[in-house]
Order: structure tokens, then C-alpha cells, then sequence
């Protein structure tokens, strides 16, 4: 029986770990966040139908999307 998933909380500040997300986001957003990879959890994103991915609120204020295990 699969578990249920452990969601990180709106709310919450978090870290996004750069060495999972460069190969797949803009050099621009790849900078931004080389030199503040902190953001906060604002909402949730259904990914491809099994998984879940997290809204984030960059400090200029953008949203951005991430998978569970890109964040710390």
C-alpha cells in the first residue's frame, strides 16, 4: 500500500538545492538563486499525476515551481 506524502508546509522557508534543479531551469533563475537559493512554500502543484510539487516565493518576489526532493 503506497504511503501517504509528507507535504512541506505553506509557510514554510525553505532552500532550494541547485545541483538538482540546474539542468532543467533558465540561466537567469539559476544565478538568482546561486546567490539566494532561500524562498518560501505558498502552494502546492500536482506534477505529472503521481507526484507533487511545491510553489515557491523567490525574494524578488517571482514563483516558482520545484519537486519535493529539490528543496531542503
Amino acid at each position: 500500500m503506497p504511503q501517504p506524502a509528507t507535504l512541506t508546509r505553506i509557510g514554510s522557508s525553505i532552500k532550494i538545492n541547485l545541483d538538482r534543479v540546474r539542468d532543467r531551469i533558465p540561466p537567469n533563475l539559476a544565478e538568482q538563486l546561486s546567490k539566494n537559493p532561500r524562498g518560501t512554500v505558498i502552494d502546492y502543484k500536482m506534477t505529472d499525476g503521481t507526484g507533487i510539487g511545491v510553489v515557491i516565493k523567490l525574494s524578488d518576489g517571482s514563483k516558482k515551481w520545484f519537486f519535493e526532493d529539490e528543496i531542503a
